[in-house]
């Protein structure tokens, strides 16, 4: 049985919202404040950190830029993997990606994943000027030629040139090289067939956003006859699963839910029946927040990830609702983590 290992996703931006998305919690975005969390996160006994890939998202658009906060985590941390969740091919060339990667993956002695995507915000893309294909399969293919390229970069022993579609370099050096060998952990996502034909072939690992216990089990299904065809064994690929977290004592979850649903700036935007739950007036969670969440006290919420555990999954990379709160973090890494670990 592999081991089951807990990442600790820092929030970089800043969300009170209705919807109760990643960070609900956190007013205003601190870079400081997220970089420590980070820190924290080590300290208590997280494998690995994430950052997300966005240029605009959140509470006034404020995000911090994903791979420089990850160059700033990797330097304040010691032990924990690091790495971008669908970390946005197109926000950077590939060439220059190669090295950037290489470069991190020494200063951390080993410890980079490189979790690799085409983006899903169109809009940031286009305000930034940056290319976005309209057709997903277009988008997927031009991933794999930037893939590619960093790959053989990473692999190169004398000066490169070659030419992958749009991509190309003309006596490249990628050196010093990336200290995990042959290459850094690399990761896809979702449930695009190109990506998990991908996955198959050349991935090591392979995470899905939070889903319902039916799609997540369809898409499970999908990566292993992806494996089948490319003769690869299911078992050797890491499935990962990104996912929200409200853990408190008993008691205290209704009051932090209720907090965080004032902070929405549009209480008329608020799910009625999460209010409910929040206020006491329904025992359940309502489907809305329970299908992309782990909810509850300790024991309720190792019985969660009991059930997705059950289904393959080993790696889960997790939004604390109540985050810049440490509460919430210590909770888990004290009353659920050395259990699900040691079952």
């Amino acid at each position: 049985m592999p081991s089951i290992k807990f990442g600790y996703c820092l929030p970089i931006f800043a969300n009170p919202s209705p919807g109760l998305f990643r960070t609900p919690n956190y007013r205003r975005l601190d870079a400081r404040t997220t970089l420590a969390l980070g820190v924290h996160a080590e300290e208590v006994g997280f494998d690995s950190l994430w950052v997300a890939d966005h240029l605009m998202l959140g509470k006034d658009e404020a995000i911090m830029e994903g791979w420089t906060t990850l160059s700033a985590l990797g330097g304040a941390t010691s032990r924990a993997q690091i790495g971008m969740i669908h970390q946005a091919h197109f926000f950077r060339s590939p060439a220059l990606m190669a090295k950037m990667a290489a470069t991190l993956d020494q200063i951390t002695g080993g410890r980079f994943i490189l979790f690799y995507d085409y983006g899903h915000q169109k809009r940031e893309h286009l305000n930034y000027h940056l290319p976005y294909p309209e057709d997903v399969d277009v988008r997927a293919a031009d991933v794999l030629d930037g893939l590619s390229l960093i790959l053989q970069l990473w692999a190169a022993t004398e000066p490169l040139t070659v030419r992958i579609g749009q991509y190309g370099v003309t006596d490249a050096v990628c050196t010093p090289g990336p200290v995990q060998q042959p290459h850094p952990p690399i990761w896809f996502g979702e449930a695009n067939p190109t990506l998990l034909d991908a996955c198959a072939r050349i991935g090591q690992g392979w995470n899905t956003v939070p889903v319902s216990m039916d799609e997540l089990q369809r898409r499970l299904g999908a990566l292993k006859s992806a494996c089948d065809t490319a003769g690869t064994t299911y078992d050797s690929i890491t499935k990962s699963l990104e996912l929200q977290i409200l853990i408190a004592a008993d008691g205290d979850i209704q009051s932090k839910l209720s907090g965080m649903l004032d902070l929405a700036p549009d209480q008329s935007a608020v799910d009625p029946e999460l209010r409910r739950f929040a206020n006491g007036e329904r025992e359940d969670v309502p489907a809305s927040l329970a299908d992309i969440t782990a909810i509850g006290t300790p024991s309720q919420v190792r019985a969660q990830l009991q059930t997705y555990i059950d289904q393959g999954i080993t790696h889960f990379l997790l939004w604390f609702l109540d985050a810049p709160d440490q509460l919430g973090m210590d909770l888990f890494a004290q009353e659920v983590a050395p259990y699900l670990r040691n079952a």
